[in-house]
């Protein structure tokens, strides 16, 4: 065993909202059901969350700068999320980039692409493509988005602008994902949650492991291990280990970052605990490929530009 990495962390992926803006249509509805859903209750997450809730959970470990991704914010009100973000005291370095949510085939995003990406703080965009023939699991409007014309031509825009693209999606989704993949080799994407191995059954998990082994193989394709225990109703650190070891054979730590998903994810374990976890199962890496889990993928992939060994002091930026 190498020993469990301490230096600086980047997390790539978590959520700040306010509630009182009345913008985020799925938490409005959860608390219009008193919380439950069909992944649950949300109970727990049904309040604002913002960046000085965030350092509180985060408090023990060295998160140095965060990319906020966006959280369901209303299509009604386009562009808001980023200006609201800009709003906001970031210099802690929690949301110090976004990720911004643009609909691909929305009537003309094409401006709403320019307007994201002339602000500097915006990296990338997400438009999450997540269908499920249950529409209350669904989180996507329709099952043929990646095989749209307009949405496709959205997503060569984005890259034409520098813009990376969250890809969020079931692993029934990774043959259709994997043609968008090789047919856009000048976007670069960065696969959600590990893939999202819903389904647990050893069915479900021979889909989502060669789905992820195909997706692994594509050199425009990155991977976020992040709100795996959301997944997994049993979850023990032996239940988690082959899921992260198979996420690390199929992209390797240079093309993949560990991450929070925060507050979601604390539905289920806190901070402390997604990144004990995290420790403990890449402390059988060298050290330089536990650096580029939780620090120089996102460092790279988003853009932050960050030097470690120059900028950040004991934990934080200088």
């Amino acid at each position: 065993m190498t020993g469990c990495y301490n230096g600086p962390l980047i997390d790539p992926h978590h959520h700040l909202w306010d509630l009182t803006l009345e913008r985020h249509p799925w938490l409005q509805k959860a608390r219009a059901t008193g919380g439950e859903t069909a992944f649950g209750s949300l109970t727990p997450i049904l309040r604002n969350y913002g960046i000085e809730d965030y350092r509180v959970d985060a408090v023990r470990q060295n998160v140095v700068a965060t990319i906020h991704v966006e959280a369901g914010w209303s299509d009604a009100h386009p562009l808001e999320e980023t200006g609201w973000l800009d709003s906001l005291d970031r210099s802690s370095g929690v949301a110090r980039r976004y990720i911004a949510r643009v609909p691909l085939d929305a009537p003309d995003p094409m401006c709403l692409l320019e307007a994201e990406a002339a602000n500097p703080n915006v990296v990338g965009i997400r438009d999450i493509v997540s269908w499920h023939p249950d529409p209350a699991k669904s989180f996507a409007r329709r099952a043929d988005l990646m095989d749209d014309p307009a949405w496709r031509a959205g997503l060569a825009y984005a890259a034409r602008l520098g813009l990376v693209f969250d890809l969020m999606l079931y692993p029934w989704q990774m043959k259709d994902a994997l043609e968008l993949v090789r047919a856009s080799p000048e976007t670069l994407f960065v696969l959600n949650h590990g893939g999202s191995p819903i389904d647990r059954t050893p069915e479900g998990m021979t889909l989502w492991r060669q789905g992820l082994q195909a997706l692994g193989n594509e050199p425009n394709v990155r991977l976020k291990i992040s709100d795996l225990v959301a997944y997994d109703n049993q979850r023990t650190l032996e239940s988690l280990r082959p899921v992260i070891e198979h996420c690390l054979d199929c992209f390797g730590p240079t093309r993949a970052m560990f991450a929070s998903d925060f507050p979601v994810a604390g539905l289920y374990a806190s901070f402390d605990d997604v990144y004990l976890t995290f420790r403990t199962i890449a402390s059988q890496l060298s050290l330089d490929e536990q650096r580029a889990l939780f620090f120089v993928t996102a460092n790279d992939t988003y853009r932050l530009g960050i030097d470690d060994a120059a900028e950040v002091q004991g934990g934080r930026l200088a």
